[in-house]
């Protein structure tokens, strides 16, 4: 029984039936494979165009033309781009994708999101600019009004009205600011400052809410800590007034 087997094994008719099982298992896989290459369309990748900047409205003709479907996914606001205009993709601008690929989208939204007035009150017009920017808000007009405190905010106005701090605005909201001039409304009799020192009167101008103007020392001076004035314009000896924070010029010798 066993060197029947055996025979069989070496026989032609063996060996023919072997070929012909190898033969067919390859063609089937052959075949196999050609059928899924056709059916997922391998090795076939076409490029994702660049939609960014275009209209949302515009891309049913260019997509379909493209082989390509898409779904907006979230939507960002840009004040300085149009509503329903692209901001970004994926796949990413120049992909390589198979067809019917789903492109996702983030769109730039209708209305702006709303955002929190902050307090401006009391900080400098520096400083209230780069909060408002950080806010995602926009520096308007500039008001000044008689006030010690010089390029201080005294007001933020919103459609010329008082905007409280906390306020939801939409984004992009224009805030107009009141500023401190440095100059107070009170008249001030200039004080007569002769005869002082740089320090002695700086106290004196201080006390009365004025400040100095230009500072001049004669040539020569080692020491000005313990120069004189000895000229002052405006003079004190005319009845004159200065505005709260306005300057006294002064020589020094």
């Amino acid at each position: 029984m066993s060197s029947g087997i055996f025979q069989f094994l070496k026989s032609r008719t063996f060996f023919r039936n072997l070929f012909i099982l190898l033969f067919a298992i390859v063609g089937g896989f052959i075949v196999l494979t050609s059928i899924l290459n056709s059916y997922t369309h391998h090795g076939e990748n076409i490029s994702v165009p660049d939609l960014r900047g275009l209209s949302i409205s515009k891309l049913d003709s260019l997509l379909v033309t493209n082989s390509f479907h898409f779904k907006v996914i979230d939507s960002l606001y840009d004040g300085e781009k149009k509503s329903g205009t692209i901001l970004d993709q994926d796949p990413a601008p120049n992909s390589k994708v198979k067809e019917n690929r789903t492109i996702y989208l983030t769109i730039n939204s209708t209305q702006p999101p709303d955002v929190k007035m902050p307090d401006l009150v009391d900080v400098s017009f520096r400083q209230a600019e780069a909060m408002l920017q950080s806010f995602g808000l926009v520096t308007g007009d500039i008001i000044y009004r008689s006030d010690m405190a010089k390029n201080a905010v005294l007001e933020q106005l919103y459609n010329n009205r008082n905007i409280k701090p906390g306020t939801m605005l939409p984004k992009g909201a224009v805030i107009d600011l009141v500023l401190g001039d440095g100059i107070g409304d009170l008249d001030i009799v200039v004080p007569d400052l002769l005869g002082l020192t740089l320090e002695e009167a700086w106290s004196v101008v201080k006390r009365v809410s004025l400040t100095f103007g230009n500072i001049k020392y004669d040539i020569g001076i080692s020491d000005t800590s313990s120069a004189i004035i000895y000229l002052q314009n405006p003079s004190s000896n005319i009845g004159l007034t200065l505005k709260q924070g306005e300057g006294i010029e002064i020589f020094l010798r």
